[in-house]
């Protein structure tokens, strides 16, 4: 090929010298163009259309519109933008830590805080609980077993103290009650024990209760009432009649209802009509304190004792009545005038309990009966044994103390603490209805291997109207379903047994406690495998 050809050749390939110039010239121009917010700006309009194009390209491909990485000038200049990504994260991340710890800081201090305040209001109401009363103390077989407690109120005021001194063998116990608390079935039964019953002391011989307070603190007290009544006793509380006054006007009074007018200025310095009305502090503390009101009556401890059940119940009955959430500020309060072995978490627990307590029905109350003796130059009430042990045999078995009315003899003077109190005997008014009963408590076992069964058949008992408790029964091999009743509980078992056998869908004729199950129950339930949950 000649020379000629060979230049020709060369020219129509790769262009001619100028032609390959202003190629190199574009391409230095591209590579030197300076940066606006991370873009080339370039003179050449053939060069600016063709970034243009691929800026938009890229956008496209990527879903969205340009960022600032397009056409990077360099992997310098990249790598400073993820630079400068890192540190701004690294940045999130400290302000992220600060505000976590921050949150952890005030939530210990706000747990401290509430720990502090209960412990706090333990220390208020453990005050003079000691190991020789801890140690006298029954704990209940099972959480859910009925309990006894004993109350005592000591009369020990200001005017007293510095009389006689804070010594509490200096005094005695002007109001003595036995409580018996069932939460499974959501019934109080108070039984005031008079203060001058005569009770055999061993070493110190013939006394009266109230003695044993003076004697042996409250350790020897509730050994006494103990012995007295035949129970184990598990709990204690002292109220002190001079503080309790705050309680009272914290719940912003209590209502009562006198049958009789009650006047005691001399005393007491109460004169209260007859008739229903709220009192405050000072006169719910002058009706637990009077007794010469009553001396037209004879025995005026008596029903002074009545009128203690009645502001006791009423006091249960407001608190029970008012907003969960100032529970533990009453707590609080109450620290302050009563002593006690349950702490307040304990309480709380029990309140909760007995939140769909029906306080006009299910708060029982008596007295223990005795006669009054003139011994050795002093007043005593001595024991009806027979009648006392017909009247705990009662309680014990979560009926009223009373088996009829008539055996109150302060009815219609002093004050009751429900229609409760006083009702006739359930085996005398056994219900004589057809009609299934959707109330009452049930306990509700699961027999069967199958899990959540009682739970199940509980929830369906709860919605009904029952007051309903899930547990696992002996055995898991039970083929059939068990539905019995405690007619010793209530007169209507029976009818709420028939109740629960309709809402749980079953074909089971329900039948009388033969001794082999709880009766700390209205209707017992042991769930078979015949039985659908629904």
């Amino acid at each position: 090929m000649s020379s000629e050809e060979q230049d020709r050749f060369s020219a129509e390939r790769y262009g001619t010298d100028n032609d390959r110039s202003a190629a190199g010239s574009d391409a230095h121009q591209l590579h030197s163009t300076p940066l606006v917010q991370g873009r080339h700006v370039d003179a050449s309009s053939y060069s600016h259309s063709s970034h243009a194009t691929n800026d938009t390209h890229a956008a496209h491909l990527r879903g969205g519109e340009l960022d600032e990485m397009d056409h990077a000038a360099s992997r310098a200049d990249g790598v400073e933008y993820y630079v400068s990504k890192r540190k701004k994260a690294k940045r999130s991340h400290r302000v992220l830590k600060v505000v976590v710890i921050t949150l952890v800081a005030v939530l210990a201090v706000a747990g401290a805080a509430f720990a502090w305040y209960i412990n706090n209001i333990n220390s208020k109401l453990s005050k003079g609980i000691d190991s020789n009363l801890l140690n006298q103390l029954v704990a209940t077989t099972k959480t859910d077993d009925p309990f006894y407690m004993l109350l005592l109120g000591v009369d020990q005021d200001d005017e007293r103290t510095q009389e006689w001194g804070a010594d509490q063998s200096n005094y005695r116990t002007d109001s003595i009650i036995l409580v018996r608390v069932d939460p499974p079935n959501k019934k109080v039964t108070l039984i005031s024990i008079p203060r001058d019953t005569m009770v055999d002391m061993d070493d110190h011989g013939t006394q009266k209760i109230n003695a044993a307070y003076s004697f042996g603190g409250a350790s020897y007290m509730v050994e006494q009432v103990s012995k007295l009544a035949g129970v184990n006793i598990s709990h204690y509380a002292e109220l002190n009649f001079e503080q309790f006054t705050s309680i009272v006007d914290t719940l912003g009074g209590i209502e009562v209802t006198l049958p009789v007018a009650v006047s005691d200025m001399e005393y007491s310095d109460i004169d209260l009509p007859a008739g229903t009305q709220t009192l405050d502090g000072q006169q719910a503390l002058g009706l637990c304190r009077s007794r010469h009101a009553y001396d037209a009556y004879g025995g005026g401890d008596y029903y002074r004792s009545a009128n203690q059940r009645m502001v006791i119940a009423a006091i249960i009955r407001k608190v029970l009545d008012s907003d969960p959430t100032s529970w533990p500020g009453l707590i609080s309060q109450l620290a302050d005038s009563v002593t006690t072995d349950l702490s307040a978490t304990d309480i709380l627990s029990l309140a909760n309990q007995f939140k769909d307590f029906d306080t006009e029905n299910d708060i029982y109350s008596g007295s223990v009966p005795t006669t009054s003796t003139y011994t050795n130059n002093l007043w005593y009430e001595v024991v009806d044994e027979n009648a006392w042990k017909t009247m705990m045999q009662r309680t014990d078995a979560g009926e009223p103390p009373y088996s009829d009315s008539s055996q109150d003899f302060t009815a219609g003077v002093a004050g009751s603490v429900s229609s409760g109190t006083g009702s006739s005997d359930s085996s005398e008014s056994s219900s004589t209805s057809s009609e299934p009963i959707y109330s009452g408590s049930v306990l509700v076992l699961n027999g069967t291997p199958t899990q959540g069964l009682a739970s199940s058949a509980a929830n369906v008992l709860t919605q009904a109207g029952y007051s309903t408790i899930a547990g696992n029964a002996d055995s898991t091999s039970h083929t059939t379903t068990t539905i019995v009743y405690n007619t010793s509980k209530t007169s209507s078992a029976q009818d709420e047994a028939r109740g629960v056998v309709e809402k749980l869908g079953l074909s089971v004729t329900p039948v009388e406690n033969p001794g082999t199950y709880s009766d700390n129950y209205d209707v017992i339930v042991v769930l078979g495998t015949d039985y659908k949950s629904k």
